[in-house]
């Protein structure tokens, strides 16, 4: 007897389980997954895990247009006694052009072309002569002037994201002496920002992009962490 009901028991158990899920199927009706579709929180819009504001895109914390943390001065700073690789000027001149279109120095894929093909990224200072003042520089690493291969190295660290290169190397030599020729094209007010350039004014870093204020991933929107 015991067994009899047992078994009645677990049919009408597996019944009950069967009518559930039919009835939840039946709630997902095609209205209600539009409403999910245009949900701000939902899997298909700017705020999910795959999206422009996601931890593995352009906006994130660990790219070049992002805040980036202190770089401490000692790294960048360049010690003293050091003097550059001396070279033919011919030779330092072809080899910093090779390495300012090489994305290997850095770990992220960039180089000093993705930011400064036709002069593109450049403040007005870059026209003036090192040692000067530079914005990241100062901001960074509190820096009140640089000279053009402590300049190198900071790019190095940000934002390519990569190590400070030897001091006494033909590579630092070499970048700086083509960053010094590329200087002397440059014209203040002339360059364009560069389409490719993450910190160009149309990449997904700037002000109007996805990741800006006024956006669906901004602050104050509904699938924002709550403070």
């Amino acid at each position: 007897m015991n067994l009899v009901v047992r078994a009645l028991a677990a049919g009408m158990t597996a019944a009950l389980a069967l009518n559930g899920v039919a009835a939840a199927a039946g709630d997902s009706q095609p209205g209600t997954e539009m409403v999910r579709a245009q949900n701000p929180c939902a899997a298909k819009n700017p705020c999910a895990a795959k999206n422009p504001c996601a931890a593995q895109n352009p906006c994130a914390a660990k790219n070049p247009c992002a805040a980036a943390a202190k770089v401490d001065p000692k790294m960048v700073t360049r010690p003293a006694g050091t003097k550059l690789v001396l070279a033919g000027k011919g030779d330092l001149l072809t080899e910093g052009e090779r390495l300012w279109k090489d994305p290997k120095l850095s770990t992220n894929g960039l180089s000093c072309y993705t930011c400064h093909q036709n002069n593109a990224a450049f403040k007005a200072t870059f026209a003036k002569a090192y040692p000067h003042l530079v914005e990241m520089p100062k901001d960074r690493a509190g820096l009140k002037q640089v000279h053009i291969d402590e300049m190198v190295q900071l790019c190095m660290l940000i934002p390519m994201a990569s190590k400070p290169l030897p001091w006494d190397s033909k590579e630092l030599a070499a970048l700086s002496a083509y960053s010094l020729q590329v200087q002397k094209t440059f014209k203040p007010g002339a360059a364009q920002p560069s389409a490719t350039n993450p910190c160009a004014t149309k990449n997904p870093c700037a002000a109007k992009n996805p990741c800006g204020a006024k956006n669906p991933c901004a602050a104050k929107n509904p699938c924002a962490p709550n403070k």
